[in-house]
């Protein structure tokens, strides 16, 4: 997406035209953000969504290793102009091919055209994944941390879904991405802006009581000093099968799909339809 292009079309404005984008962020790392991000884009599949998963960590994105694909293209060739957006897409359905077809951008892990991209290219790149019409659900699986990308794709979604465990680090981290969300919204926006969609997800919560606590922490901290409080968009307890798919690249809802952790997904991905 070089400067060329970016010259020939015109500024972008945060686009409404398509479907739904939520954002999947965390700002410490570890917390199960990707893993989070593939299993909901598979479970909304299986609901009959349209699904586009972008790998939007553009330092060190692994959508890909975590579902052991070699996609032929990413967004690094869209971003040097060889392809257009839709042109990257990798469809997946499952190691054997069997299961529901949900669309992936991967990105490229140390690829410093997409970890250096300017504000006007990655806009103009947000501008087009909005117009991609062929799905009617886009999950960006964000980086970790507050990166100025990493915010940016956040303020543009529509939804924000940020991954916490109950640890007071990930706790301390996820209140932290949260008030600047509230700040980049209002920035992109031009000025004041009502709240954002934003929900907090408890990963790996010893027992559901433990997830409702984390919770009840971080709701009290932004209703004292952001002025709402995001909603509880799930819990999801610690389940020794999801580290057994992650080892094998599976996907979790297909080699485990009673598990506690699927049956945790699956409500969240219903209350994301709603």
């Amino acid at each position: 997406m070089n400067d060329a292009l970016i010259k020939s079309r015109p500024p972008a404005a945060m686009p409404v035209e398509a479907g739904r984008v939520i954002a999947v962020a965390s700002g410490k790392g570890g917390v199960g953000k990707t893993w989070l991000s593939i299993t909901l884009a598979h479970i909304l599949a299986l609901q009959d969504a349209r699904v586009l998963l972008f790998d939007g960590d553009f330092g060190l994105a692994n959508i890909d290793i975590q579902l052991g694909l070699i996609p032929v293209h990413d967004l690094s060739d869209v971003a040097a102009g060889r392809l257009e957006l839709a042109q990257a897409v990798t469809r997946y359905a499952g190691p054997d091919g069997s299961g529901p077809q949900f669309g992936i951008l991967p990105g490229r892990s140390g690829a410093a055209i997409l970890s250096g991209l300017a504000v006007p290219a990655l806009d103009l790149l947000l501008a087009d994944l909005r117009s991609l019409t062929a799905y009617d659900t886009i999950l960006l699986d964000l980086g970790a941390g507050i990166d100025r990308v990493t915010r940016r794709l956040a303020a543009w979604a529509d939804t924000l879904l940020v991954v916490t465990t109950d640890e007071p680090t990930a706790l301390a981290d996820a209140y932290a991405v949260t008030k600047l969300h509230a700040r980049d919204r209002a920035i992109l926006a031009g000025g004041e802006t009502a709240p954002a969609d934003v929900r907090f997800i408890i990963n790996q919560a010893s027992s559901v009581g433990s997830g409702e606590r984390a919770y009840a922490t971080l709701a009290k901290a932004c209703g004292n000093f952001l002025g709402y409080t995001p909603t509880l968009g799930g819990i999801i307890r610690r389940d020794a099968s999801v580290g057994e798919a992650i080892r094998r690249q599976a996907l979790l809802a297909t080699r485990h799909p009673n598990a506690p952790a699927t049956n945790e997904v699956r409500r969240i991905a219903t209350g994301l339809r709603r």
